[in-house]
């Protein structure tokens, strides 16, 4: 299968390419960024399976971009502003690189791609997608990431069954080089908050499960994530 990773700079994206390069069921992955994206160290002789593709406007995809995109059977949609970023920009900015871009790279990648499409939005825990509720945190930025699910789901539900799409909703996401200050901090903010926990390796292998063998509900909550990522790195630990 041909798989996209957009967003295929940051640090879970990382770990998606880092674990789909040698993923025998992954045939070409194309990492979607601004800039080009590293081949990941762990390549080896997979490394013919990797292309780089450079958007320099998520607004507008060029026509060579949308080349390197087509024929693709899936896309790992990790394009977003983070909750510890949101204080750098205006929210405007925040909502079109949370929404717009989300709405556009779908709709761009759908009549491009393979049938049926399968594509996996990362969003949040507090995503709501209720924009009736109010929320006690990051109200309006919990609303925007709601809003976006819904949007991916409802054009996938439009689609005749040419798109799949399903949600991720991760909580405190952790990785192994996390300075250990930084994970300290994560840990108590975690439990002072409610936060649920999440290994970055857990969220990476339950989201390429979910886009290779095929979603088991339109939304995987952080248990689901943790649950499927285990049970998917213990299968690969014990077969290799």
């Amino acid at each position: 299968m041909r798989l996209i990773v957009a967003g295929a700079t940051g640090f879970v994206a990382t770990e998606v390419l880092r674990q789909a390069i040698n993923n025998p069921a992954i045939t070409s992955l194309v990492a979607l960024a601004r800039r080009e994206t590293a081949c990941p160290d762990n390549a080896g002789e997979n490394a013919t399976k990797f292309t780089s593709a450079v958007c320099e406007d998520f607004g507008n995809y060029s026509e060579d971009v949308k080349k390197q995109l087509a024929g693709a059977n899936a896309c790992i949609w990790l394009i977003a502003v983070t909750p510890s970023k949101l204080k750098t920009m205006p929210f405007d900015e925040v909502r079109n690189i949370c929404l717009d871009y989300t709405d556009y790279g779908i709709a761009t990648m759908a009549p491009l791609a393979a049938k049926p499409f399968r594509f996996m939005y990362c969003s949040g825990v507090n995503a709501e997608r209720d924009q009736t509720k109010k929320l006690w945190i990051m109200h309006d930025y919990g609303l925007l990431r709601g809003k976006a699910e819904q949007n991916v789901l409802d054009f996938a539900a439009a689609s005749n069954g040419a798109v799949e799409a399903s949600t991720a909703k991760p909580g405190m996401i952790a990785g192994p080089n996390t300075p250990w200050t930084r994970a300290i901090a994560k840990t108590i903010i975690s439990t002072v908050v409610g936060l649920p926990r999440v290994e970055v390796h857990e969220i990476a292998a339950a989201m390429i499960s979910g886009v290779v063998g095929g979603f088991e509900s339109d939304t995987y909550l952080n248990e689901d994530l943790v649950r499927v990522g285990r049970k998917v790195l213990e299968s690969e630990k014990s077969s290799a």
